[in-house]
């Protein structure tokens, strides 16, 4: 929405059908937007291919409403990440049209237009049930871009007939985020079976010794297995949007 925006906007101006003053005007906010306590940069979607996104935790529900606002209008898609239910609320007065994502913990405002849509599938695999919330962060990152998303879940090591089950599925997928807590062994496992790339993301469940996922993330970074690239604990939105970008480049 962004790029064609402005797209249009200088065609105008070549047509001699809009006045340069009045285009200095709306380029004003470029790069970015000075709102005090924030500096909202419209101008990212042009230089990476997606809007910023608003990282929720420490901020408030007002500096969260104050950013949306200036972001209307000028993404196709906005998300607002590690979200509450009352930042939700506080959203829905200035986005009607907001979904929560309640397990993602992901407020989500538009959808992508047709020009994003991805030719790749990425698969969402976990290791339990536990590791839902960071997989639905992972997934609901990647449909935003515009891709396709499919979901295994509670296929751990503990039971890898589970996993076997799906191998078409597996093979069918441009990539693969891979998460995982406790001993974070899934990733290893899944790189074994497929040529394709691997996001893995350890979180941080497990009992004492997993050390909040310090023990998934060491497992998965000492993986024997090859094509598999780490996040950081918990990170399924850097997943998501890592392999979004591999999803937009792939190629059958």
């Amino acid at each position: 929405m962004y790029e064609e925006r402005l797209r249009n906007l200088l065609q105008q101006v070549a047509a001699g059908k809009l006045d340069p003053e009045a285009a200095l005007s709306e380029l004003k906010t470029l790069p970015f937007e000075d709102l005090g306590y924030a500096k909202v940069e419209h101008h990212r979607v042009l230089r990476t291919g997606f809007p910023e996104t608003i990282f929720c935790e420490g901020k408030t529900p007002e500096q969260i409403v104050g950013i949306v606002q200036a972001m209307l209008g000028k993404a196709d898609v906005i998300l607002a990440t590690r979200a509450t239910a009352e930042v939700y609320k506080t959203l829905q007065e200035v986005a009607p049209d907001a979904v929560y994502h309640d397990q993602a913990r992901i407020v989500q405002i538009g959808q992508p237009s047709q020009t994003q849509k991805c030719p790749g599938k990425c698969l969402v695999i976990t290791g339990g049930t536990s590791d839902i919330p960071v997989a639905e962060e992972a997934a609901v990152t990647v449909a935003a871009a515009g891709c396709r998303v499919e979901r295994i879940y509670d296929v751990g090591v503990a039971g890898l007939h589970r996993l076997l089950e799906h191998q078409q599925a597996l093979r069918e997928a441009a990539v693969l985020i891979v998460i995982a807590g406790m001993e974070g062994a899934l990733a290893s496992v899944v790189g074994g079976l497929v040529d394709k790339p691997i996001i893995a993301v350890p979180t941080s469940v497990g009992y004492g010794a997993s050390f909040g996922g310090l023990a998934a993330l060491l497992a998965m970074l000492n993986s024997c297995a090859t094509g598999v690239v780490v996040v950081n604990i918990d990170n399924g939105f850097g997943a998501g949007r890592f392999a979004a970008l591999l999803c937009k480049n792939w190629q059958q």
